[in-house]
């Protein structure tokens, strides 16, 4: 072989060593336990949100529609809870206190609804304050519409920025050539208000006639994950795909996250509905999953107790059952971590205020990690 071909050869070996990963190719690795699952609330059968209240107690919501104060051990059920539209993926979804909870007392819920234009439900945002185990104040914010007897894709997750905004995801409703594209129709977007639930001026869409003027971004299918980044402050997502096709993604005012036009999964069937993943003017995904693992909640792990996992993004994994922990260099995913292989149906993680991870697991409860000492 001549010198010149060998050199080339080796040239190209030493490109392909040195060649990013793709997405695809970042095997998950399942490392030894220095850790333990503890129990911290039981008997719950689909714990959609959990949040904290300044005394150390929390507010959890069942997707059947009940919102349970759990506090010193004890489950008291918070009364006048609005009524849910308790269909497939819909009913009482997420739960978030306001950062400045101590001071204004706003708790901020999501869930599906029957009010409104037709048969079905359709995702809404609503806060309240809670007073001798009832909520007060009752606030509704967001409504989206039409109502559909449809069962899928509800969303919802809710975060603030701490900038005066609240963030919140309605999926698109199983209406995928439908709504995620139109800007004039609610479902697969993310969706800013000002905390009080006045639609911002500098919205993308205020202008544009026609558009939902609460919406933030477009082309979403299915978020069921939110955080803010507590580096960048950006407001990070993950979104279901169909049968492959799962994402993270970064929130990008007036942005247009491609479904159904761009995706790398296939239709249930296995049959194809896109061969593109990439287009000009859509977002590319932060990191994207094939096979799905069907992400439900998300947090970023801070604070020193797990020093092996600061600074990266937990998800939780319906299907297979676990946590995977996505290692960032920056907003890249460099390695993928299994833990707490067979937890059950991971609903929900949560990085609490005492800053021990939280787990909502379908059909069980609320476990938290606790490292070994």
């Amino acid at each position: 072989m001549k010198k010149s071909l060998l050199l080339g050869v080796f040239c190209l070996s030493l490109l392909a060593c040195n060649a990013p990963k793709k997405e695809k190719d970042i095997a998950i690795n399942t490392v030894q336990r220095t850790y333990s699952i503890e129990k911290v609330v039981d008997n719950l059968s689909n714990p959609w949100g959990m949040t904290w209240l300044p005394d150390g107690s929390m507010l959890i919501t069942e997707k059947s529609g009940e919102m349970i104060h759990f506090k010193d051990g004890a489950k008291t059920e918070i009364k006048n809870v609005p009524e849910v539209y308790n269909r497939g993926q819909g009913g009482l979804l997420d739960i978030k206190a306001h950062p400045d909870y101590a001071t204004n007392g706003w708790i901020y819920f999501t869930y599906a609804s029957t009010e409104g234009e037709g048969d079905g439900g359709h995702t809404k945002l609503s806060r309240a304050k809670l007073k001798d185990g009832a909520l007060t104040d009752i606030e509704h914010l967001y409504k989206a519409g039409p109502n559909t007897t449809r069962g899928q894709h509800f969303g919802s997750r809710i975060e603030f920025d701490g900038k005066g905004y609240v963030y919140f995801s309605i999926g698109e409703r199983g209406a995928r050539d439908v709504n995620p594209q139109d800007k004039s129709r609610d479902g697969g977007k993310i969706y800013r208000l000002h905390e009080d639930g006045r639609i911002p001026e500098d919205n993308p869409f205020v202008n544009e006639k026609g558009a939902k003027k609460a919406a933030f971004t477009y082309g979403n299918r299915n978020p069921q994950g939110m955080d803010q980044h507590p580096v960048t402050g950006e407001i990070w997502i993950h979104e279901h795909g169909p049968k492959g096709g799962d994402e993270v993604n970064i929130v990008k005012k007036g942005a247009n996250y491609g479904w159904p036009i761009i995706s790398h999964g296939v239709n249930y069937s296995g049959t194809k509905f896109t061969d593109i993943t990439e287009m000009d003017g859509m977002e590319k995904s932060v990191y994207y999953w094939v096979p799905s693992i069907a992400p439900c909640g998300m947090t970023f792990v801070t604070g020193d107790k797990y020093p092996d996992w600061k600074g990266g993004l937990l998800v939780g994994s319906l299907k297979f059952s676990y946590l995977e922990l996505l290692k960032l260099d920056g907003n890249k995913v460099v390695d993928r971590i299994k833990i707490a292989e067979d937890v059950g149906r991971v609903r929900n993680v949560k990085q609490g205020p005492d800053g021990y991870i939280y787990i909502g697991v379908e059909g069980d409860g609320i476990v938290r990690i606790m490292p070994s000492k």
